[in-house]
């Protein structure tokens, strides 16, 4: 099978299609946690605290700076990010396991056939004799 046979039976899967949704939604969703931790979060502990920007809470030993503030921020992104796909997670696996006790509890019924297709059969046999 030649590489390209393979790579396209690969896309045609979708699970590249998925990754790359997956990909660009979670980039987008990062820069809006940013935004959230630096714009709002840091303006409430600014208002709070007195450093609206947590990028700019350094600690200087000798020539070395040290930016704990933008640290701070990036622990702060992280834990919103992980915490929104926890949630999203515990909410499909939720929808799965309702779906699956649903399909134990009503399990796919062979339908009743009506009088009308009784008689049919009945009639065609009868022709057949």
């Amino acid at each position: 099978m030649s590489i390209a046979k393979e790579f396209r039976e690969f896309v045609e899967r979708g699970n590249v299609v998925d990754l790359a949704v997956a990909v660009v939604i979670g980039a987008a969703f990062s820069g809006v946690v940013d935004s959230f931790v630096e714009d709002i979060f840091g303006g409430v502990l600014g208002a709070l605290g007195g450093e609206p920007d947590l990028s700019a809470l350094t600690l200087t030993i000798g020539d070395g700076v040290i930016r704990y503030g933008a640290f701070i921020s990036a622990i702060i992104s992280f834990l919103i990010v992980a915490a929104a796909i926890f949630l999203v997670v515990k909410g499909l696996n939720a929808a799965k396991a309702v779906q699956k006790r649903k399909a134990e509890e009503d399990p796919e019924e062979e339908p009743i056939e009506t009088e009308v297709e009784l008689l049919k059969e009945i009639r065609d046999s009868l022709r057949q004799r």
